[in-house]
């Protein structure tokens, strides 16, 4: 699947990885390991300690937990 047709909080993902130099399933572990909280304190803390912008880190936040949802 091409990144253009992929959508929502995953279309973000290549160029996250791209631009912080870590592959998205890292990410989307360091959210988890600071489950439970806030969306936007889990926000807070991506861009605070690893200086990434508010799309980015709010992509990760959101897919992450969507998917703790099911």
């Amino acid at each position: 699947m091409s990144a253009e047709s992929t959508k929502g909080p995953a279309s973000y993902f290549p160029s996250i990885e791209k631009k912080y130099g870590r592959p998205i399933r890292e990410w989307q572990q360091l959210v988890r390991e600071r489950l439970p909280a806030k969306h936007m304190e889990l926000v807070a803390m991506l861009k605070g300690d690893h200086g990434m912008g508010h799309g980015h880190a709010n992509a990760i936040v959101a897919h992450v937990l969507a998917a703790e949802k099911t």
